[in-house]
């Protein structure tokens, strides 16, 4: 669509709130946008391009059509805008990361002994839900620390109905639990343990504090002084978490401080949460653009981030202005299911607080761009040793895996700028292996298939890499360079060579040549990393194929053959067919004797 279409489109938007979604030539959404006023908001991205800023000219320049839904108010866009974003990702928004979770510590009261678990997020069950925290070693540690103050049980022991069943476990005898297992903790006495539990889980362990000392003092003046140690003794680890109240408590923020920095070659915000007045913990999330609206980068962020949180503090104080910030704070009301202040303070505590957010994003910003200069120095050294023309930003490592000569695999793994980039990693399951093991042979297919899914476009396998790195010597390299060859490529490749100690010694070029890398620490530690990841892939995919195909397999039905044996015999014959063919005297300098009669007489029998 051209231009003047576009812009007579526009012309035809009405004045009311909505959705917007610009696409690029194949139909795909490359942004997605709210508006109070659609006709304004879209007119606004076909100014003249001097008055666009860098990144919004870039967007305009392949933009070919676009879509509109129209709402009801300018909160119902905002929140339609939300969920577009999460399902297109188009590539012109600011971004997160979907894989990062807040998971809660869940409690079912209504069971005798009740467990604290660990859940993705809360549900509508009548179960006590407590978060989310920061990960799910933060809920563990939480857990944890909670049940060794109070003594509550850690295993996964279901009671009433596993008492008396097992002996106790060593918790006990070292003063860790109160044994339910033993069944003299009836279930009212482990409850109110539970309730002292629940009390720390919300952050009010001087409530409690003065609730255990007036229960021990009650206890002493009635001569019950075992009792009253047993309380002392409670009172004492639950004042010992002291600074580590954070660590339990540190679900229901009070007070979150959000600020925004901008660097030289990426941009931070920074997240603060506090609560009783402490700071309990902080995130930090970047972004590699330049040029950044504040507001903009600011206002995305924090509705996807308290969307995917499903909890937001009770007031959340922002570095900058924002846009829509009466709709953004009523959009955040709405997943608190209560009233969220959101601001922007100009002076006082709260200013101090937001400068402090912004001191911890640029401190991050320069350590980053610190690292990122050493790994753009460790580019520069591999393109010296080797000679290439180009600064290696993007390298792409290959390894072939096999399990018993069986289930060969190929892995691919990216590096961009020194970095793994593991939404580009790629594996292989090999089909020429089905004839017998070949690693140059599986070599030469997967990269084969790799060169030819660029060549037809595939983009999953675009761009191609300014360097191929093989886990491999000579030969392996060869087989790399005939490949580039067939298909009229020109892209340099070389070989991880490794020494007697399994270490990447130096690099191989198809001509013979090699590069001594060991010398250099930071290029050793470049290529020794990517080699150890390839490798890590390879290894991972093969073992999950091997799982599901030995998880089936007739060695199962075999009584004495567990996993070990079951492994140890599939590594030595290589495959079941061989297994059967074996007499009892081969399978024997594998298994015991009896162990080894049992199979021959199963596959025998058959």
């Amino acid at each position: 669509m051209t231009r003047e279409q576009l812009k007579e489109r526009v012309r035809k938007l009405p004045m009311q709130p909505g959705v917007y979604m610009h696409k690029d030539k194949t139909g795909k959404v490359i942004y997605v946008g709210k508006a109070k006023l659609l006709k304004n908001r879209v007119s606004n991205y076909f100014q003249p391009p001097e008055r666009l800023n860098a990144k919004t000219r870039q967007l305009v320049s392949h933009i070919d059509d676009f879509d509109i839904i129209v709402t009801d108010s300018e909160f119902e866009a905002l929140v339609l805008e939300n969920s577009m974003i999460k399902k297109y990702k188009p590539k012109y928004n600011i971004l997160l990361k979907d894989d990062k979770g807040y998971p809660y510590v869940r409690l079912d009261t209504t069971l005798p002994y009740p467990d604290f678990k660990i859940v993705s997020k809360p549900a509508h069950d009548g179960a006590r839900y407590f978060g989310p925290y920061m990960g799910r070693g933060a809920a563990r540690r939480a857990i944890d620390t909670i049940g060794e103050a109070l003594h509550l049980k850690s295993c996964a022991r279901s009671f009433p109905r596993d008492i008396g069943k097992d002996r106790p476990c060593l918790n006990l005898h070292l003063g860790r639990c109160c044994a339910p297992c033993t069944g003299k903790v009836s279930p009212e006495e482990y409850h109110a343990l539970i309730e002292q539990a629940i009390s720390l889980f919300e952050g009010d362990a001087k409530k409690l504090e003065r609730e255990l000392t007036e229960k021990m003092n009650e206890a002493a003046e009635e001569l019950q002084f075992e009792r009253a140690a047993v309380l002392r003794d409670r009172l004492r680890a639950i004042q010992k978490l002291g600074t580590k109240q954070h660590v339990v408590a540190g679900a229901f923020a009070e007070l979150d401080v959000i600020a925004f920095v901008q660097g030289q070659t990426r941009a931070c915000v920074c997240v603060l949460h506090y609560s009783v007045g402490t700071l309990q913990d902080k995130e930090y999330t970047f972004f590699h653009v330049t040029e950044s609206d504040p507001a903009e980068v600011l206002s995305s962020f924090i509705k996807q981030y308290y969307a995917q949180r499903n909890a937001v503090a009770k007031t959340v104080l922002l570095s900058h202005e924002i846009e829509e910030q009466d709709a953004v704070g009523e959009y955040l009301s709405s997943i608190a299911e209560r009233k969220v202040e959101l601001a922007v303070p100009q002076r006082g505590e709260r200013r101090v607080l937001t400068r402090l957010a912004e001191k911890n994003a640029f401190e991050e910003i320069e350590r980053r761009e610190k690292q990122s200069e050493r790994r753009h120095k460790s580019l520069e050294l591999l393109q010296n040793v080797t000679g290439m023309a180009a600064l290696p930003l993007r390298l792409e490592a290959y390894d072939i895996s096999n399990f018993a000569g069986q289930d060969t695999v190929g892995s691919m793994i990216v590096f961009v700028e020194g970095q793994p980039k593991k939404s580009d990693y790629r594996k292989f399951k090999i089909a020429c292996a089905a004839n017998g093991q070949d690693d140059y042979a599986s070599m030469r297919e997967m990269l084969t298939r790799r060169v030819q899914r660029y060549v037809d476009g595939d983009e999953k396998f675009a761009p191609l890499p300014n360097a191929f790195m093989i886990d491999g010597g000579l030969g392996h390299v060869h087989v790399c360079k005939e490949v580039l060859d067939s298909f009229g490529l020109s892209v340099p490749c070389f070989g991880m060579v490794k020494d007697d100690r399994h270490r990447t010694r130096a690099l191989v070029a198809p001509d013979g040549r090699e590069f001594g890398i060991s010398a250099t620490p930071a290029l050793f530690a470049l290529i020794g990393r990517m080699q150890e990841e390839v490798h890590r892939f390879a290894i991972e995919y093969n073992r999950k194929l091997g799982g599901k195909k030995v998880r089936g397999s007739t060695l199962d039905k075999i009584p004495g053959v567990g996993d070990k044996r079951r492994t140890d015999l599939l590594k030595h014959f290589g495959s079941i067919e061989n297994i059967k063919q074996a007499s009892e005297q081969e399978l024997a300098r594998i298994l015991p004797r009896n162990a080894a009669q049992s199979v021959y007489e199963f596959f025998h029998n058959e």
